[in-house]
């Protein structure tokens, strides 16, 4: 225990003075205790001592133990191990005896088998001769099992024998059924009652024959019912493309007719679909042999109604077969199962290639799991494949693709028409009221357009329909080509070169509704080709904007009916290049029209005399005059562009408004500081004319970024202002301050506004060419009287006592002096401008003072 608790325990064994009597007999009890411990501890030691000698000894009698033990083993080995020689010994008369009953039943077995064979072999041949083919088609089932059988000894002479008489058994059973099947549609099954069930019979003996026996017949079969339609159809009066139709009418009159007659061939042989087969393959070659050797381009009429008529017994025969659905799509591959011959695979590979394909499909009736019977027949692989693979559109209406060429320029032909009737039966005008403001030529022209995709999707998919899809590119594109022509043109010629009026487009207010009415268009034809999601249009003069469409309707409704292989090059880009030139053109011709349209203000503005002026009135009559023109145009102009283009326009409008307005003051002749003040009023009226554009047109998403853009353009013009308005000591430093990017040529214009001589302002360009155009930001130098001062910024040269006082006019004094020249000149007009230059100069120091020092 801790040290209080051991206080604690004497003070509750003693707690008084009297009770200290009992401390020797507490002092001997634990005497006692401590002996008592100190003699359970030796024990204990005594103890542990004496149980590792015992621990010794069991280890060591373990050992003993397993020694024994592994004695014993190999003992029992040894044992068995005789014990097995001794089992050998006395089994192995019994294991030859073994042997030879084996042997003994496997040779009575197959002699039994073999004389099986030798009787069925020669019953087989007496029911050859007899033509029982009933019964040989069940023998044949049975010699074939038992031949499995004997495979395994074919070297064996006797063995051998069979094998090649049965052979010959099955050829002649092969000539008896193909010279009984010779007779079959040459009149004896009505004289003869039972040909038929003979031919039935003898079906029989085919399945049981080799499959190649089977595909033999039945193609021999088709060919001889289709040799008449050669001979028809191959002569000088049929075989014309006018006479399409009636070779599908011979087809199916002749299946009609001998329906009855073919129910002889088991369903799984399917003989009509196989020789509607091969009467499509020969139909092809008599068809594309007629279409090569024509002397003249075939007539449109004809070849389309072929066309039509074939296309409708492909759907008959797709629809009667069941080879439709499935075959569109693996139609890729028509052109391989029709020639499977050639193909250079062999039937199983064919069969394992399209049990793939066709695994995904369900079966719907029960002639498809009749289909599905066959996979389990010897040889049923082709019949597979024809069955339930065999495409019949596009088997035959394929020979025409190459010919379409014709009925494509009529399309463009008519197309162009309706074009050029549409543009001149265009009034270029929209009712009032209307919802897209789009002309109605380009809603017109889609609808052409669509029934003409229409008409030749239900021809042809294939590259017919791709060079349709040219041709509606070159039609839009010379829609684009007439819109961009009923674009106002610039004046042309010797009477506007002579006038000055060369290159300037003059624009009615009619004039700009069909601007705004072809951007629309143009925007309508742009979304309905458009191929993406997004397109970039990247107008002329710099301006990149994203506009989102749903997905086109022309190219999307293409790629959808147009074969697979041909879908990449659907592809509506240039188009859209094309209407988007057309929207920029237009945007941009609408702003050139604004800008003929201020000439006549600019003009004006030139003819005020500025250096006569005697007093800051009103804003000058230009600037109403500019804003008459604004308030006739913009509020049409935002009702009819969409806000992404009258955003455009807004901004062309004033990136080119703000730099005509800055030229145009070098344009003025002398300019006083009264004239300064009133053009820097009208400056403002005119930059608030600009700011107030998108309230103007109801169109106010972009007004943020379009204000600080006329700010920014129109600020130019203010500063220039403030430049004439500075003093002549000081325009230098303002001007570098103001107009860092001014050129001399510039600066010299500005010291002619402010009526300066030649020989006054020699001198100022003579100090401005000498410190350069912009202001810098030199520092300050310590006055060091022994040492050269840092050399003065440009704007002190003349100060007076410059090391000393530690001055320099900063770039911030010479834009706070002009800034307030540009305040008073807003706000209360001249007065206030010469009180604020007086107190500058009455003041002894700060940054006027400054600029006014001589």
């Amino acid at each position: 225990m801790d040290k209080s608790s051991a206080l604690e325990y004497i003070n509750q064994m003693f707690p008084t003075e009297a009770s200290l009597s009992g401390v020797e007999p507490l002092m001997q009890k634990i005497h006692n205790e401590i002996r008592r411990v100190d003699a359970g501890i030796l024990a204990a030691v005594r103890q542990q001592s004496n149980s590792g000698t015992k621990a010794k000894e069991d280890l060591a009698a373990a050992t003993r133990a397993v020694e024994e033990l592994m004695y014993k083993i190999l003992e029992i080995k040894r044992k068995a191990e005789q014990s097995e020689t001794m089992v050998q010994e006395i089994c192995r008369d019994i294991k030859k005896l073994d042997f030879a009953k084996k042997h003994i039943t496997t040779t009575i077995t197959a002699l039994h088998r073999l004389n099986m064979l030798v009787s069925a072999v020669e019953q087989l041949q007496v029911m050859s001769s007899k033509r029982q083919y009933k019964e040989a088609a069940a023998q044949l089932e049975a010699v074939n099992q038992l031949c499995n059988h004997f495979e395994a000894y074919r070297d064996i002479p006797k063995i051998t024998e069979l094998r090649e008489k049965f052979k010959n058994i099955k050829q002649i059973l092969k000539s008896h059924v193909f010279s009984d099947f010779s007779s079959l549609g040459t009149g004896k099954e009505t004289e003869e009652t039972n040909l038929l069930q003979q031919l039935s019979d003898a079906c029989l003996v085919v399945d049981a024959l080799e499959p190649s026996v089977r595909e033999e017949l039945v193609n021999n079969f088709c060919s001889r019912e289709l040799t008449s339609y050669e001979q028809i159809f191959e002569g000088a009066e049929l075989a014309k493309l006018d006479k399409t139709e009636r070779r599908y009418a011979w087809i199916k009159r002749r299946i009609r007719t001998n329906e009855e007659i073919w129910k002889i061939f088991p369903a799984s042989w399917h003989v009509p679909y196989r020789l509607c087969i091969q009467f499509c393959k020969k139909t092809r070659k008599q068809l594309e042999d007629i279409l090569i050797y024509m002397k003249e381009k075939p007539d449109v009429g004809t070849l389309l109604l072929a066309l039509q008529r074939t296309l409708e017994f492909e759907d008959e025969l797709a629809e009667k077969f069941g080879g439709g659905t499935q075959g569109r799509e693996i139609g890729n591959d028509i052109e391989e199962i029709g020639r499977g011959e050639n193909t250079g695979q062999s039937v199983s590979d064919i069969r394992k290639k399209y049990e793939k394909k066709l695994a995904v499909h369900q079966g719907s009736g029960p002639e498809e799991k009749d289909g599905n019977k066959e996979l389990s027949v010897p040889g049923a692989g082709v019949l597979f494949i024809y069955s339930y693979v065999f495409n019949f559109r596009g088997i035959i209406s394929s020979c025409f693709e190459p010919h379409l060429t014709v009925y494509i320029e009529l399309e463009e032909k008519t197309l162009m028409e309706n074009l050029e009737k549409l543009v001149q039966e265009e009034t270029w005008d929209i009712d009032e009221g209307s919802q897209n403001n789009v002309l109605s030529s380009s809603m017109q022209l889609f609808l052409i357009i669509k029934r003409s995709l229409k008409r030749c999707s239900a021809l042809t998919k294939n590259q017919t329909l791709f060079n349709l899809f040219k041709v509606f590119q070159r039609i839009l594109k010379a829609y684009a080509t007439k819109l961009f022509a009923r674009l106002p043109k610039g004046g042309t010629g010797i009477v506007a070169a002579a006038t000055g009026m060369d290159g300037q487009i003059k624009t009615s207010d009619r004039d700009e509704r069909v601007i705004c009415y072809i951007v629309n268009s143009a925007e309508y034809c742009h979304k309905t080709v458009l191929v993406l999601t997004f397109d970039s249009i990247t107008l002329k003069y710099g301006l990149d904007m994203r506009v989102q469409y749903e997905s086109g309707e022309l190219a999307e409704s293409v790629s959808k009916i147009i074969d697979s292989h041909l879908v990449d090059g659907v592809d509506m880009s240039e188009v859209q290049d094309e209407f988007s030139a057309v929207i920029t053109k237009a945007l941009v011709t609408l702003v050139h029209g604004l800008e003929t349209k201020f000439d006549v203000e600019m003009a004006a503005m030139t003819r005020v005399p500025w250096g006569t002026l005697e007093s800051v009135g009103d804003q000058s009559e230009y600037v109403n005059g500019i804003n008459m023109i604004l308030n006739s145009s913009i509020p049409v102009l935002g009702r009819l562009l969409s806000p992404v283009y009258f955003q455009f326009f807004l901004d062309k409008l004033a990136s080119s408004l703000g730099p005509r307005f800055y030229t145009n003051i070098f344009k003025c002749k002398q300019i006083s500081e009264t004239g300064a003040q009133q053009m820097l009023l009208d400056t403002q009226a005119v930059k608030t004319i600009l700011l107030d554009i998108p309230s103007l047109g109801r169109q106010t998403s972009g007004a943020a970024s379009y204000s600080k853009y006329v700010s920014r353009e129109m600020s130019k013009a203010e500063a220039l202002l403030k430049v004439i308005l500075s003093p002549i000591d000081s325009v230098a430093d303002t001007y570098r301050a103001l107009l860092p990017e001014g050129t001399p040529m510039e600066f010299q214009r500005i010291l002619e506004l402010k009526g300066l001589k030649k020989a006054d302002q020699q001198t100022i360009l003579d100090d401005f060419n000498k410190h350069g155009p912009g202001i810098t930001q030199p520092s300050i130098a310590p006055p060091v009287p022994a040492a050269p001062t840092a050399p003065a910024a440009p704007v002190m040269a003349n100060l007076p006592n410059l090391a000393s006082v530690g001055l320099i006019a900063s770039r911030e004094d010479v834009l706070a002096r002009a800034a307030a020249l540009g305040r008073g000149a807003a706000t209360t007009g001249f007065k206030r401008f010469l009180a604020l230059t007086e107190a500058a100069k009455d003041r002894k120091d700060g940054p006027f003072r400054k600029l006014f020092n001589a």
